[in-house]
């Protein structure tokens, strides 16, 4: 008893420390990539991260987040930054970021995002670098809008990259899908309009209760006294606490759509009239997962291959949970540097071509 209380004791004081530190600090900034925005509407941007790349380093590339959080997890710090790493590897990089919806933008259907904002930046990516194709990175539900996009539009996507993406929704397992499932989002649009992010968030920290509340403490305490580890651990809780409300249409629908009736595993999803089968998925494709995702089943994105009608798909797995993959310290190392050898050989592949041609 008098070890265990001796440990209690020490814990507290390295909490009480790391406290400290984080009061002193004040808050914490993210997203140190430099960046302009191209082009907007409404409450939708285009940013360009980084210097221009010469045109012979490849097509440009957009990366496609969710909805459900904020983008800047993927440029949270100079040594956490998936954007930052491919904008050193030359990369010409674009990003969506969806913003916040008003009230006013509650009727804004999948349909809306998809083919209108979501098109509408690729058209802007093509005007603007003259490019005929680009690379499509697609993140979490991010990832998903991505293939809807690519299944639409395939001649003007070349390659395509999807990170922890959910792909068939109805694989076993999928406890953030039984959940999904059991509510009654229709009432919660008709009560709000919007849904408001607060009700996600608890949501996705309902699936993890121990982690998201002793685990936190814990985190914190480990870090003690070291001033950098508690500020890493103060960009993450920020981008956890910081969910945006989400269109209250747009959310009903791809809960119906995709977690209750399967649509696009199924090859029965519509958006605008028009049918989106990923079998019209021909360019390459690197599919990256999580091994330990508790929100995105392995299955659920591994099912691409088999929906797809691409014959060069690559499976690439991280011994992770589904955060793990975008901010752990081996897939720092090791995302960048996968994602980008899987682009350049595409466009190695087009130079090798036009020498021959030009023979």
């Amino acid at each position: 008893m008098t070890a265990l209380l001796t440990e209690w004791e020490t814990l507290c004081a390295q909490f009480e420390r790391a406290c400290s530190i984080a009061d002193a600090l004040g808050p914490v900034q993210v997203g140190p990539t430099p960046r302009v925005a191209v082009w907007s509407q409404e409450r939708v941007t285009l940013w360009r991260y980084g210097p221009a790349v010469p045109a012979d380093r490849g097509p440009p590339l957009l990366i496609v987040y969710s909805l459900v959080n904020r983008p800047y997890l993927l440029d949270l710090q100079p040594d956490r930054s998936l954007i930052g790493a491919l904008v050193q590897a030359g990369h010409t990089v674009f990003l969506v970021d969806w913003g916040t919806p008003e009230q006013a933008d509650r009727l804004l259907t999948l349909g809306d995002y998809i083919v209108g904002y979501l098109g509408s930046c690729v058209a802007e990516i093509l005007r603007l670098t003259g490019a005929a194709q680009l690379d499509l990175l697609g993140v979490c539900q991010g990832g998903t809008f991505a293939l809807c996009q690519a299944a639409l539009e395939p001649a003007r996507v070349r390659r395509l990259v999807t990170m922890v993406t959910p792909v068939d929704f109805g694989v076993p397992g999928d406890t953030l899908g039984a959940y999904a499932r059991e509510v009654d989002v229709a009432k919660l649009v008709a009560a709000y309009g919007n849904v408001p992010g607060e009700f996600l968030r608890i949501a996705f920290q309902s699936l993890k209760p121990l982690g998201n509340t002793a685990g936190k403490v814990l985190a914190l305490a480990d870090a003690d006294g070291d001033s950098e580890r508690v500020a890493n651990y103060l960009r993450m809780e920020r981008w956890i606490a910081d969910s945006p409300d989400q269109a209250g249409v747009a959310f009903e629908e791809f809960v119906r759509r995709f977690y209750r009736d399967n649509a696009l595993a199924r090859g029965s999803l519509t958006l605008d009239g028009r049918g989106v089968d990923l079998r019209r998925l021909r360019m390459p494709i690197l599919n990256i997962h999580a091994t330990r995702d508790h929100l995105v089943p392995p299955a659920s994105s591994l099912a691409l291959q088999r929906l797809s009608d691409s014959q060069d798909y690559r499976s690439l797995a991280f011994d992770s949970g589904h955060i793990g993959v975008y901010v752990g310290a081996r897939a720092q190392r090791e995302v960048p540097q996968a994602i980008t050898r899987f682009l350049r050989e595409g466009t190695e592949l087009a130079r090798s071509r036009q020498r021959r041609r030009g023979c």
